[in-house]
């Protein structure tokens, strides 16, 4: 299994966000099948939200970073399981 799981990084550094507004629910939840190119957070740099797209389909196992958390760049933010 280990190489069924797959590592959702920062592509760079800044503010995390799981959804995209306050008002909003979040983009994805333990167990929610993603589909190659399904956003699954905002990275909040320099006032710019970079929407993070999950590169292959999949479902999430864990969510490494809470809302509104730093993240450094290439930090995991989700883990993925390949399917």
């Amino acid at each position: 299994m280990g190489d069924r799981i797959f590592s959702i990084e920062a592509p760079l550094s800044g503010t995390f966000y799981r959804r995209p507004s306050p008002e909003e629910d979040d983009y994805v939840e333990l167990g929610d099948e993603v589909k190659k190119g399904d956003v699954v957070c905002i990275v909040e740099t320099m006032k710019i939200f970079n929407e993070i797209r999950v590169e292959r389909d999949g479902i999430i196992r864990e969510i490494l970073v809470e809302d509104e958390d730093p993240v450094m760049i290439h930090q995991a933010m989700f883990k993925v399981e390949a399917i």
